[in-house]
């Protein structure tokens, strides 16, 4: 397999070429909304196993950010046969960490998250925590040309884990993206990780390298308990990337 290294500037990065005996395990259609972040490395590199490093891009939209916080509202999830999966939909925040590994390895781990789902807990990457709260409202209003979205997502955690989000956008007209693969790895056991196919329209609303902002309100807390030391205070927003159609297939080998 032909590996992307230090690409990080889109929804995941891409690894690009056949999959080989893959086994589709199910098939997502999601609504994200995801935060790019600077959070302190010492903290991010505690969650990262031996011989694993952060995979940081140097320039595009995605530069300098070592986590992403993806909010994630599971529509409709099904399994191989196109038959609902578990309750067939529920409300995730995951974290997510463009890594390089050991012998090229190369994608994304997923340090931690939270899933409204109890079914979903700890999950495919083993640190997947059932929330006691989750909620999302969002909304669509269009007037003429101008489509502002609106969205509110809580999630809480028993044991504190907590996020926060509030994001008012102005959309912008996006095209559907290519289809992509990226290994996700788990950082318990990073010798085995899932494969994600990819479509989607990613909208980069607000970015601090592009300078692009149509974020018109915004509003984050979150960190507590596993998480508290990411999420210190210190952390920098990077981007604000609206996704309202992601279409996901999960494989593994």
């Amino acid at each position: 397999m032909k590996h992307l290294a230090g690409l990080f500037a889109s929804a995941a990065l891409l690894i690009h070429g056949p999959v080989f005996a893959q086994q589709m395990v199910e098939h997502g259609a999601e609504h994200r909304l995801q935060l790019d972040f600077h959070v302190p490395d010492a903290a991010l590199a505690k969650f990262l196993p031996a011989d694993w490093t952060t995979n940081i891009a140097t320039q595009g939209p995605a530069k300098d950010a070592n986590i992403r916080l993806i909010f994630i509202d599971r529509v409709a999830v099904t399994d191989k046969t196109n038959r609902p999966l578990g309750k067939g939909s529920s409300r995730l925040v995951y974290l997510a960490v463009p890594v390089n590994g050991p012998a090229g390895a190369t994608g994304q781990m997923i340090i931690g998250g939270l899933t409204s789902n109890t079914d979903d807990s700890p999950g495919p990457f083993n640190n997947y925590i059932a929330t006691s709260a989750a909620s999302v409202q969002r909304s669509v209003a269009a007037d003429g040309a101008k489509v502002i979205r609106d969205e509110t997502w809580k999630f809480t955690a028993q044991s504190g884990e907590f996020f926060e989000l509030h994001v008012k956008l102005e959309a912008a007209p996006t095209p559907k993206s290519a289809p992509s693969e990226t290994r996700f790895f788990d950082p318990k056991t990073p010798s085995t990780y899932q494969t994600f196919r990819v479509e989607q329209v990613l909208d980069i609303a607000r970015n601090a390298t592009t300078g692009v902002n149509r974020v018109s309100e915004y509003s984050f807390k979150g960190g507590g308990g596993a998480y508290k030391s990411l999420f210190d205070g210190t952390e920098t927003l990077l981007s604000v990337d609206s996704i309202p159609w992601y279409s996901r297939t999960i494989s593994t080998p």
